[in-house]
């Protein structure tokens, strides 16, 4: 049952937050960079392999997000301490120039049994934890987010999701208080959340006004097919994020802290190949919603060795530490992801086809594939890069950026050249430029008959 958690110690707690805040809300300070980042258990399972930190970084992954669980900064009663590995760990981190996602939350037998800190009592206890562990990391975590998906349980309760709401304003006033410049995510909603109402609940109960950022767990594997593709999920997340920024009467920035589709034999399963077309795909089309500040994949390693078990298979490792499809393919593409400007989709896409446009301040990049069979598409552009066309195709992603076998065609001096590139379900990225602004060099695209 719910208790303590009026409207007017709810209130209390905003204004306690607004007066110690820095006012540094994410949108007073524009759009950051697009964050690739990963979720780990690094923290509290080790490397045994030693070569995690190193695998983290080579894919240009540059966040990870971890469990600061509760129970193991209080081991005995009203005796908090930071273990000395998580110092060990974020030394590490930092030395990879990695930031940090530490998630405050789970519960603690010593207070309420372990269950959710929804009382006045087992609330000022998880307070005193958040303020523990803050002070003693100041300055060390680039975002605090508060709880993991506490809609779990109890999504359709207005109550519960009152309990959530005071229970992120005073932790975010704790976090301002302690670490001005860490950034504080809340929400951690899932599908279902999402789907029930919970999380327009929160919108509606001033979440949005103590945090930095709402963070959402939308996963859609177990959905119908043609429902569960990453084109299907960003046509889904562009209504919910339209919708979350209708009811807070202003955009919503949101934090994708984990997402990803489980390579594994059974329901809702896929196997590793088409876990890493999903996962090229996925993070370019979260770079077409502005609302979407970063993708965290879940998980960084499989949590399990059985084939069939779906909480298993998520990882962009396996158990072993060794790569899969999908670590090469962020690493191809992770670079473009996070750096590169998005452009809007090329007027010619039709079908089954996807054409995206991409530029930094040098290049000009199509990234182009098809939802269906294999399909030819013409490619043009004013400034090609040499006879044959540049691409790197994430099915190949360890080749890098190569000469294809794909010819330029170029009539002739102020004709555009045109170039016939396959598509397949893996993402290509094919060079239009090296030398053009945002402006210069865009594509023409038709499909070939």
């Amino acid at each position: 049952m719910s208790s303590g958690s009026s409207s007017s110690r709810l209130t209390a707690a905003l204004a306690a937050l607004m007066l110690c805040s820095t006012g540094a809300l994410a949108t007073d300070q524009g759009d950051p960079p697009f964050i690739v980042g990963v979720s780990s258990h690094l923290l509290h399972t080790g490397d045994p392999s030693g070569r995690a930190d190193r695998l983290i970084r080579d894919a240009g992954i540059v966040s990870v997000r971890d469990d600061a669980h509760w129970a193991f900064v209080e081991r005995e009663r009203m005796q908090l301490h930071i273990e000395p590995h998580w110092f060990g760990y974020l030394r590490r981190m930092e030395r990879r120039g990695l930031n940090s996602m530490f998630i405050l939350g789970y519960g603690n037998r010593f207070h309420g049994g372990g269950e959710k800190p929804r009382t006045d009592r087992v609330r000022a206890a998880f307070g005193r934890y958040v303020e523990h562990v803050v002070r003693e990391l100041r300055g060390r975590i680039e975002y605090y987010e508060v709880w993991n998906e506490w809609d779990m349980n109890d999504a359709d309760d207005p109550a519960s999701t009152r309990d959530y709401a005071q229970l992120v304003a005073e932790s975010a006033a704790r976090i301002r208080r302690h670490d001005p410049n860490a950034k504080i995510l809340a929400g951690a909603v899932t599908t279902r959340g999402i789907e029930s109402g919970f999380a327009h609940r929160l919108i509606d109960n001033g979440v949005m006004q103590v945090v930095d950022g709402f963070s959402l767990h939308p996963y859609v594997h177990c959905r119908r097919y043609g429902r569960h593709t990453p084109e299907a999920w960003i046509d889904w997340l562009g209504e919910v994020s339209a919708s979350l920024s209708r009811e807070a009467g202003r955009p919503v920035p949101l934090y994708l802290t984990e997402m990803s589709w489980p390579a594994h034999q059974g329901r809702c399963g896929i196997d590793d190949r088409l876990q890493a077309a999903y996962l090229a795909r996925s993070y370019f089309l979260a770079r077409t919603l502005p609302s979407i500040k970063g993708m965290w994949w879940y998980g960084l390693r499989n949590d399990g060795q059985d084939p069939t078990e779906r909480e298993h298979n998520f990882g962009l490792l396996t158990y072993d530490f060794e790569p899969k499809p999908a670590y090469h393919t962020l690493s191809a593409i992770s670079t473009v992801v996070a750096n590169y400007r998005y452009l809007g989709r090329e007027p010619g896409e039709t079908g089954d086809v996807q054409l995206l446009r991409f530029a930094s301040d040098k290049r000009q990049l199509l990234v182009a594939w098809s939802t269906g069979e294999p399909v030819e598409v013409s490619v043009t552009s004013d400034t090609p890069t040499g006879r044959l066309v540049r691409l790197t195709d994430t099915e190949q992603p360890q080749r890098g950026p190569n000469r294809s076998e794909s010819e330029w065609n170029c009539p002739g001096e102020g004709a555009p050249c045109t170039a016939r590139v396959t598509l397949t379900e893996f993402p290509k990225l094919i060079v239009l430029s090296d030398t053009g602004s945002a402006r210069d060099a865009l594509a023409g695209i038709t499909e070939i008959p």
